[in-house]
């Protein structure tokens, strides 16, 4: 659906020059022209001139840099330049003469170069043509020899042209697809019997002339040889396919009328050729045919297409039909084919494209008025630069560069019709996709575009037309001649879908706008309405020269041109910007500036960082303009008229379309992204320092897709494949844009359909605006009134992730306005507002049914039948046993289609059964456990003792102390009952409370005594007048617990006043190193024998018992000290082994992927063979396991350091804790005995002494290293190890350092 358009056109005159030919420097981007004359002695001099292509800003004027003589060959009215070619490598210039001359002309001095003849060719050249990367060059000499050259010209190899065998790949007739086994349709079976034409009757056409023809490959593998052999009767062509080393592989079949044009599509699939019909020696067919035809490389035909030329046949003429065809030539990405044509009234060259295997006429390029004759000399398009053409005519030389432009209406809704229109010669085919969407090359309307029967007129405008552009409001197109001639049309498109085919395209008006022809070529149209009569247009057209850009604005009123108006703009090379109102134009430097008809146009209002090829302007917030630009490198940019800067949207975009309120496009990674236009102004209004990175809304499209157009009203975008046909998708971003739209307008049908067609989640039309929404739910029911559409709007609410309660409110709302309405048609409405519900009302709705049943019969067995497709029929029959309503179970059951004999016996039982044990049996069966309970408390004392079962079974103690707690009798047994629960599940104290609140004082007691309450436990015993030996047994058993549990405090409390053993309570202080409070006791009952025999040895056995913890300390501190000291030493000298044995950042990352790619021509020697892994996955238990394995302090870990520092806090804390425990014993071991003094004073040493060392091993730990002396440099490798060793979070800032106790245990008495 694209056009091709011209970008910008350049012409270099040569006034005096013949120029024959011309090549291109692709590094310097030069381009070389050779002028030929042909001197009094026979002789061609051939000059060669530059011409600096670089600056399109600056007029470069071509400069003669050699100058050639070669002699001149017999067939001297041909062009004595065979070949040229530029050659980077050696920089100098290749050129192979007619003569046979072979020689290179130094271009790399700057001055005026010397041509350097390498050697000649006796017999002459025929023909000649470079390989691709410049490394071989063939020739055909003129006995037919076929040479192979290096770029040096060194011989590869010679072979004779004209082969008697078919080549190496010599085909295999297997009966497939041969004439006899085809379907002949009408003709029959003596159709396919008919003899073909003889070879020896095949000839080439007329217009051959008879010089071989040579095409390379894109990759440069393969070249063919288009040449005529002769034959018996008459010549025919013969294609002939070799490869690098000059070994012939195929030859074509025999085709009657081939001609002499030949160009092999760079893509490599197809070779390119013509073919005269209709004349004898030709093919069969109608007189003046004349095909485009394309052959494989294995030599068979693979289609054609048509010429649209008119001709008129004239036997002695020498263009017989009036026009013939000199060459053929791809562009350097295969999507344009040029033809040049020779005419009688000068020459031509069509450009064409294909698209779904149709191929279009996009444009004819003229020579310019001022040359004579009408001719050109040569047609080369750029070899890299795939959309810049050269063509040279004898004085001057066309550089024109095309884009590719979509011929898109821009109206705004509700009249956009997505009006798309494609250019095909003199025909432009109209396709409106709002109501159609017609796949190309099928159309839903076509305009024949007028031809002038002006001679003059006609040699200029050609057939296809320069530009044409659309109204950016209504369907109105205007179209654009070379002459500067116009025509408006006014397309009139459908716009109800159901009639589609409404076209009535009429023409409005026909003009011309007036310029000088000989230094102007027009190149592009702006269309704008002045009114709404579809009566009055204003146009602006764009002109460029060697000079300057010129634009010309003519407004049509009533069909009739009034004033025209001119305004030469900076420069030259620029384009028009596609805009709703007004007129911009782009320079080349990408600047953009405002057209006004009555003033100059001096300073520009934005800038593109470069210049964009395509560029849009479009409104926001209904003031406000943006410009859009998009760039050849696919550089996406966004300006505001307002600002200065500029904001990069994409760096991969390949087409965009701006469309309710967003920039559509689509990139290369085959995505299309919907960006807010309010939000990218927003972004070019913000400061520097403000704009963020956003990420827009986007969607994955079919591989190489492109923008087409956009409609809005049908909520669409139209995007066109590779091959050329189409898809209409309908983006999220658009549905969503009108839904919100018709939400704002009270549209709620609208809205609700366009959700349901695109299945767009109902609650955006509760979310759009919550309190607005529930306010109008009366106008919303009103408008979606069928029962099925709410019942699905409910339905889909109650699936969506809304807010609980507003739910609530909307399907109570809904309900109680149908039900208002008219309840027996919104049956099945108010139904599905009850059941969709967070939790859903079953009740209420079966409630309902149960109300209407007598009334409305049939209206109730209907309703039941939906409640049941609604709700799971298992789940809705016990939810009416739970109403305890045994006829509306019945009516449930019987639609459900349930088997009687599975619920007609336990109905049967149920209903034999008192009230609530009957209602106890349902809630039982239900397993609503609390009710059930709650029934059999009701059923009677009778069944208390069931009830306590049921209680036990289903642990529901709690809620029967609430049914029975004004029954004093049964509350006891309850309580204990529980009591016991609490017990089994070790919760002693509240069980102990339990049993005292239920008079049950044994239980309490053993209860007290698990938990470890001795204070209690006593106080009870005590009131229970417990014998002295009970208590003293249980004295011993809870001060053993106690110690257990080092209590031992409280146990010694315990053995001194309820077990009266002063001895076990003076060894339980002495345990717990509580000396001074055993000391106290000793002393205060008078026992001085048990400080000799129970404190001395226990104090001997405490201080051996901090010995050894301090011992452990010391050894864990000194290995754990070193470990730190030898892990920093290797992660300074060997940082990446250190980091890199196990780094958990990639624990989860999976290092090879199962994506190949198929080896192409270019990479088949160099694809290595794979292997496709199996993708793994963790499960969370594995990745536990593998945060645990982090966390572990493994040894050779990243985390080693870290886990042994926390293992160092932790030492330090129980270090604190030792030296408390040597604090308290040391005073006591001073005063007990010499030994005990000696020992004391030894314990203190020890404590210093390891106090010490931990507070230094500490300090050097957790310190933190020095600056070094001076900064490093920046771009050293040390800098940069140490910039990415800061990335990573040095341990010791992760473990806080430890602070050690400042208590001092020293005692200076023991130093005596």
């Amino acid at each position: 659906m694209r056009n091709l358009v011209i970008a910008s056109n350049r012409i270099w005159s040569l006034p005096n020059g013949h120029i024959a030919t011309a090549t291109v420097d692709v590094e310097h981007n030069h381009l070389y022209l050779l002028s030929e004359n042909q001197n009094a002695d026979g002789d061609v001099e051939i000059e060669v001139f530059k011409v600096e292509n670089h600056d399109m800003q600056q007029k470069s004027e071509p400069i003669s840099v050699g100058a050639i003589m070669t002699p001149a060959s017999q067939t001297s009215a041909l062009s004595q330049i065979i070949s040229t070619r530029f050659l980077g490598e050696s920089q100098s210039l290749a050129v192979i003469t007619r003569a046979g001359d072979v020689g290179l002309l130094p271009l790399d001095n700057g001055d005026f170069g010397t041509f350097d003849v390498i050697g000649s060719i006796d017999v002459g050249i025929k023909s000649a043509c470079w390989c691709p990367d410049d490394s071989i060059v063939v020739i055909v000499t003129g006995e037919n020899k076929l040479l192979l050259m290096t770029s040096s010209f060194d011989v590869l190899s010679e072979t004779s042209l004209r082969a008697s065998d078919h080549g190496e790949d010599q085909p295999v007739n297997m009966g497939w697809g041969s004439k006899e086994t085809q379907f002949h349709g009408s003709l029959g079976k003596t159709a396919a019997q008919a003899p073909g034409t003889a070879v020896d009757a095949i000839g080439s056409s007329p217009d051959d002339d008879g010089i071989p023809r040579i095409g390379w490959r894109g990759d440069g593998a393969f070249f063919v040889v288009s040449s005529l052999d002769d034959g018996p009767a008459r010549n025919r062509r013969v294609l002939r396919v070799y490869d690098r080393q000059g070994a012939l592989q195929t030859t074509s079949q025999p085709v009657a009328g081939l001609e002499h044009t030949l160009c092999w599509r760079p893509s490599g699939n197809l070779i390119v050729s013509t073919q005269r019909f209709g004349y004898e020696g030709g093919e069969a067919g109608n007189e003046g045919r004349h095909d485009v035809v394309f052959f494989e490389r294995n030599g068979l035909r693979h289609g054609e297409f048509r010429l649209r030329e008119r001709w008129e046949f004239v036997k002695d003429a020498e263009r017989r039909w009036g026009y013939r065809i000199r060459e053929v030539g791809w562009n350097s990405d295969s999507t344009v084919l040029a033809i040049w044509i020779e005419r009688d009234e000068g020459d031509v060259v069509q450009l064409w494209t294909t698209g779904n295997y149709h191929w279009y006429l996009k444009q004819e390029i003229l020579p310019p008025t001022s040359v004579e004759p009408r001719r050109f000399s040569s047609l080369n398009w750029h070899p890299e630069s795939s959309m810049q053409l050269f063509l040279t005519c004898p004085a001057c030389v066309l550089d024109i560069t095309f884009t590719w432009e979509t011929y898109a209406s821009r109206s705004p809704p509700p009249n956009d019709t997505g009006l798309i229109a494609v250019v095909d010669g003199s025909d432009l085919l109209l396709t409106p996709f709002r109501t159609q969407n017609v796949p190309p090359p099928m159309y839903s309307c076509k305009i024949s575009l007028a031809h002038v029967s002006n001679s003059q007129t006609s040699l200029i405008d050609g057939r296809a037309p320069v530009h044409v552009a659309l109204s950016p409001s209504d369907d109105a197109l205007c179209v654009l001649r070379h002459s500067g001639r116009l025509e408006i049309w006014d397309v009139q498109g459908p716009m109800d879908s159901r009639k589609p085919n409404a076209f009535s395209p009429v023409k409005i008006c026909e003009g011309s706008v007036n310029f000088d022809q000989w230094q102007y070529t027009a190149e592009q149209l702006g269309l704008w309405p002045l009114d709404t009569s579809k009566t009055s247009y204003r146009i602006a057209c764009l002109f460029s020269s060697t000079i300057t850009d010129t634009v010309i604005i003519s407004d049509f009123i009533d069909g009739v041109e009034s004033e025209m108006r001119r305004v030469d703009m900076a420069s030259n090379c620029g384009r028009l910007v596609a805009s709703d109102r007004e007129v911009f134009w782009q320079s080349d430097r990408g600047q953009i500036f405002h057209v006004y008809p009555s003033k100059a146009n001096n300073e520009p209002i934005a800038c593109f960082p470069q210049f964009c090829l395509t560029a849009e302007a479009t409104t926001c917030n209904e003031n406000d303009v943006i410009f859009i630009g998009l760039a050849d490198a696919g550089n996406l940019c966004v300006l505001s008229s307002e600002g200065t800067t500029h904001q990069t949207v994409s760096t991969n975009a390949n087409g965009f379309t701006a469309a309710s309120g967003f920039l559509i496009f689509t990139t290369t990674s085959h995505e299309a992204h919907f960006a807010k236009l309010d939000v990218l102004h927003d972004l070019l209004s913000a400061q520097p320092d403000d704009k963020q990175t956003h990420e827009w809304e986007k969607r994955r499209v079919e591989r190489g897709s492109r923008i087409v157009t956009a409609v809005p009203s049908a909520m669409s975008l139209v995007l066109q494949m590779p091959r050329g046909n189409l898809e209409t998708i309908n983006p999220r971003p658009l549905v969503l844009d009108v839904v919100r739209k018709d939400l704002d307008e009270g549209n709620f049908r609208k809205a609700f359909l366009a959700c349901r067609k695109h299945r767009v989640e109902f609650n955006i039309m509760v979310e759009h605006d919550q309190n607005t929404f529930i306010n109008r739910i009366p106008l919303f029911v009103q408008q979606v009134d069928d029962v099925d559409h709410l019942n699905l709007f409910l339905a889909s609410l109650g699936q969506s992730s809304l807010d609980t309660d507003i739910l609530t409110v909307v399907c109570d709302g809904i309900r109680e306005q149908v039900q208002t309405r008219n309840l027996k048609k919104y049956m099945n409405s108010v139904l599905t507002a009850y059941v969709v519900k967070r939790p859903p009302d079953y009740e209420a709705a079966l409630s309902l049914l149960l109300r209407l049943r007598d009334e409305e019969p049939e209206l109730v067995e209907d309703a039941v039948k939906y409640i049941i497709f609604l709700v799971d029929a298992d789940k809705l029959f016990d939810m009416a046993l739970g109403m305890y309503d045994f006829s509306l179970v019945l009516m449930i059951a019987q639609h459900a289609q349930r088997d009687p004999r599975e619920y007609l016996p336990f109905l049967r039982e149920l209903r034999s059964l008192e009230k609530y044990y009957q209602r106890f049996k349902i809630d039982e069966h239900l397993k609503r456990h609390e009710s059930a309970l709650k029934n059999l408390h009701l059923a009677g004392a009778e069944y208390f003792d069931e009830a306590m079962v049921y209680t036990e079974t289903h642990r529901l103690h709690f809620y029967a102390l609430r049914l029975w707690k004004e029954d004093h009798e049964n509350l006891k047994r309850v309580l204990d009952l529980y009591g016991e629960w609490l017990f089994d599940r070790r919760e002693f104290r509240q069980a102990a409370l339990a049993f005292v609140d239920a008079h049950n004082l044994p239980k309490a007691m053993v209860a007290y005594e698990r938990a470890l309450l001795w204070r209690e436990l006593f106080d009870l015993a005590l009131r229970t007048s417990v014998d002295a030996d009970t208590l003293s047994e249980m004295a011993y058993r809870v001060a053993d617990e106690l110690c257990s549990k080092r209590k031992y405090s409280d146990a010694a409390q315990v053995s001194l006043d309820y077990a009266k053993d002063v001895n076990q309570a003076i060894a339980t202080l002495a345990q717990g190193n509580l000396y001074s409070e055993a000391r106290r006791l000793i002393t205060l009952r008078d026992a001085p024998d048990l400080l000799v025999s129970t404190l001395h040895p226990a104090a001997f056995d405490t201080s051996a018992q901090i010995l050894e913890d301090m011992t452990e300390i010391r050894t864990q501190l000194r290995k754990q000290f070193q470990r730190i000291r030898e892990l920093r030493i290797k992660k300074e000298e060997e940082p990446d082994a250190f980091y890199g044995i196990d780094d958990p950042a990639l624990h989860n990352v999976d290092v090879m992927t199962d994506a190949s790619m198929p080896a192409t021509a270019f990479t088949r020697y160099t694809v290595a063979p794979t292997a496709n892994s199996r993708s793994s996955k963790r499960t969370s238990r594995s990745k536990r396991k593998m945060e645990r394995k982090v966390g572990s302090g493994r040894k050779g870990t990243v985390d080693e350091e870290e886990y042994i520092l926390s293992s160092i806090t932790k030492l330090s804390a129980r270090f604190d804790a030792v030296q408390g425990d040597a604090e308290c014993l040391l005073p006591h071991l001073m005063q007990f005995s010499k030994e005990h003094r000696a020992e004391g004073s030894k314990l203190q040493d020890e404590v210093m002494a390891l106090k010490k060392e931990l507070s230094e091993a500490v300090d050097q730990i957790w310190a933190k290293p020095d600056d070094p002396d001076g900064a490093l440099m920046t771009d050293t490798w040390a800098h940069r190890m140490e910039e990415k060793m800061k990335e990573r979070r040095n341990p010791i800032e992760i473990v806080p350092k430890p602070a050690l106790s400042s208590g001092e245990p020293r005692i200076d008495l023991l130093e005596l």
